[in-house]
This record gives structure tokens, sequence and C-alpha cells, in this order.
């Protein structure tokens, strides 16, 4: 099925560069591990050889996500950060992974990964050399890296901008995309293109982005603190007219990985990144130790009803369409059939806090009637009206997350709305 479309990519890409991405994947947001945010770039194996950069790591995570039910929920790729390769590229200048830590070679780990059901991913990065210091992807090389990751079998590329010019990228992000069709390989193409431009416009063009890459880094690298989310989400939330509209199937805003099971969130702060990473139909790519993961941890992660919202095949991205003095924040995202979800979210220090509100005032059409549930607690909450006044209380740094379906539709029909601000009727969509 690839291969017309690959070839018809790469005779538009000749003479039209923004055709480049039209490779079908990352429909909606990939779902996975990464190595990055747990295990940053440890390579000595010597002392730590359960947690460096290395195959074995990666063979054990690809079994996790085989066995502890994570594949089957979706949760396919499994991703190589930087520090892999070797300090030195060989004699004929091909990319090699270190001898030492990964002596079965990068195709051996992606058959293994293969064999299990799951998809691999690895990192590269345009310029002179990777963040982390490894040998980098220079422009006259290009099209060789892809080949390479092509020919070792992965299924998805993170390509960073360390050491390189703003010039630089501009012709490196989208060379790569075509370099990336024109090997016939399918291969999920994540950008950090944008982080390192501000990632908003004018310097960022998210038309160009949204037809040169599956995913973008926009904003800051992940930390592993509670701090850390809130800034993301701040940026997200306050760019949100410029981000929202560019979201969608195939071309994703990436607010960064997961850190749900590390050891800076508390609970209700791990409850609150994955609601509100799904409500902006982030990518869900986690970095944490799935050998040793805690029960309470996993079923976050493993929530079905939360994955099947992230997973929405219309892939709009959510907004955040109230914002109290209360620090009560509401974010709302459209769902296929006519469905939507609600994140509560409190940024009080407190203590619980109950939150009234109804429908109308959040700009729900009139004369509906949903069925609501609780996407933690499960709780069903039939025929509530958009009139009807409720009350919902969240925990401090915490939310409350509901999934409406509609049980009885308006009289008059209304239209689709794909994106609006707050307060311009921003309502779910039925189709």
């Amino acid at each position: 099925v690839m291969a017309p479309m690959l070839l018809l990519g790469l005779s538009l890409a000749l003479a039209l560069p923004s055709a480049a991405l039209e490779n079908g994947l990352a429909r909606t947001p990939p779902m996975g591990w990464l190595a990055w945010e747990r295990f940053r770039c440890n390579v000595d194996c010597g002392a730590d050889p359960h947690n460096c950069i290395s195959e074995t790591l990666f063979f054990e995570m690809a079994d996790r996500l085989a066995e502890d039910g994570w594949r089957d929920l979706g949760y396919k790729y499994i991703n190589i950060d930087d520090c892999w390769s070797a300090k030195q590229r060989d004699a004929s200048g091909r990319l090699v992974p270190d001898p030492k830590r990964f002596p079965s070679g990068i195709k051996a780990l992606a058959d293994y990964v293969h064999a299990r059901g799951l998809k691999l991913g690895i990192y590269g990065d345009l310029g002179t050399l990777t963040c982390g210091g490894y040998p980098g992807t220079t422009l006259d090389l290009v099209k060789q890296d892809a080949q390479t990751f092509a020919e070792w079998g992965v299924d998805m590329l993170k390509l960073d901008g360390c050491y390189s010019s703003a010039e630089e990228q501009a012709e490196g992000y989208p060379e790569m995309a075509r370099a990336l069709n024109a090997t016939g390989h399918p291969i999920v193409y994540s950008c950090s293109w944008p982080a390192y431009q501000g990632g908003l416009p004018p310097k960022v063009n998210y038309t160009i982005l949204a037809e040169v890459c599956n995913l973008w880094r926009n904003y800051d690298d992940i930390q592993d603190s509670w701090d850390s989310v809130l800034s993301i989400l701040d940026w997200f939330s306050e760019n949100q007219d410029v981000l929202q509209p560019v979201a969608g199937p195939g071309h994703w805003n990436d607010p960064d990985m997961l850190i749900i099971g590390n050891f800076g969130l508390s609970y209700e702060q791990s409850r609150s990144q994955m609601a509100l990473w799904t409500v902006m139909a982030a990518p869900l790519l986690m970095s944490t130790d799935l050998r040793t993961i805690s029960p309470s941890a996993k079923e976050i992660l493993q929530n079905r009803l939360m994955i099947q919202i992230n997973q929405d095949p219309l892939g709009i991205q959510g907004r955040r369409i109230v914002k109290e003095k209360s620090h009560i924040e509401v974010f709302l995202r459209p769902l296929s059939q006519g469905a939507s979800t609600l994140v509560f979210f409190s940024r009080r220090t407190d203590m619980p806090f109950v939150y009234t509100t109804s429908l109308a005032k959040l700009h729900f059409p009139d004369d509906t009637v949903y069925e609501v549930q609780d996407v933690y607690s499960g709780k069903i909450i039939s025929g509530l009206k958009t009139g009807d006044n409720f009350s919902v209380v969240i925990n401090p740094s915490g939310v409350v997350m509901w999934y409406l379906y509609p049980i009885v539709l308006p009289a008059q029909p209304w239209h689709i709305v794909r994106q609006q601000g707050p307060g311009e009727g921003f309502s779910p969509v039925v189709l």
C-alpha cells in the first residue's frame, strides 16, 4: 500500500517540498516508551549495567511492553534517545551503535522488538553533534542516515537540533522528511525544529511544519518535577490559539514525555499530567522504569477510557476554556460521534475544592442531554442536561476528568466547530 503513495510523494517532493510528509503515519498520537527523561545519557555500563543506555535496557523494556499489557493498549513504540552511537562514524561514514553497549547491533534490536509486535524508534540530531556529544547528521549526511535507519528497520526517528543554525534547520528538517519517504520504509518523523526557534510564529511556520513532520517538540524538555509539567501546560495554554489549530491526524504538537512512575510527581499530579496530555491530543510516550513501576502509576497509564480519548480519530487538540480566580481551570476536547472530554484542574495547594458550573456555562449546545463517565472513578451520571448545575470535588494539583456522550441531541442541528476561542461557542463536534 505504501509504495505508490511514496512514489507519488517523491515525485511531488522534487517540485513541491511541502508534499514530503504524506506518509500516512501517526493518524493518532503515537504511544510508547522513550528512554530520555528517566535514563538520560547514562553510558557507564560498568558501574550501572541495569540502567545504562544499552541494548539490554531496550530488550528488557520491550519485554515489559509486550508482556505487561502496554502493547495491547496501544503503547507500541520503544524509542532509543541520545547516546546510543559510537563516538565516531565508521570508515564509510555511516552511523554505528556503540559496540560495547549495543553488541548485537540496531537491526537485531529492531528484529527483537518487531517479533513482539512493537516498533523501534531511534534518535538523531541535525547538526555537527548530538546534544550529548555523539556524531550528528550534517546536511550532506541526511540521505545516508535515513537509508541506514531504514535498513535497520527503524519505525520512528526523533531528530534533534543541537549544534545547527536556523538556516541549516530550515533546509535539513524538510530534507530528512523527503529522505525518509524515499527509503520506502515507513518511519514516523518527530522533529525538534520549532523548539529551537522559540515555538511560535513568525519564526515557526506551522503550515510548513505540518507538511514536513508527524510530530514536533514545541517547547522545553520535561524534567521530573511538577514545576516542569506546569510550565509546559502554561506555555501550551497561553499559546493555544496558535498551537491548537495546527494539530491533527498525522501532525501533532508534542509537549514531551509522560513522567508518571518516576520521582517528581505525587499521585494527584500524575493523574493530572495524564489527563492534561490526553486533552491536548499529545503523544503518550512514557519515560519511566517499566520493570519497577508502581501499581498506582501503571493504573493511571493503562486507563482504557483515557487512551480511547487520547486516540480519538478526529484528532482535535483540546483547549483551556475557563481560568477561574479560584485557581480552577477547565479544558475541553471535542471527540468523534458528538462526544467530548472535560478536565477540571485545580492549581490550589490547600484542600479539595468544590467547583460548581453547568454545561451551558461551558458553551455546550442547548437542549442536549448527556451521559457522563468519570474517567478515573468509572462512575456514570446519566441524563445530565446542558442547563443543569453540577459540582465536582477537585483535589489540590489534581483533576476530575469527564467523558460526555450525547444521548438526546438538540432539536436544531449545529455545525461542526473545528476551532474557536473560549467564549466563541467552542463546542463538541457532532458528526
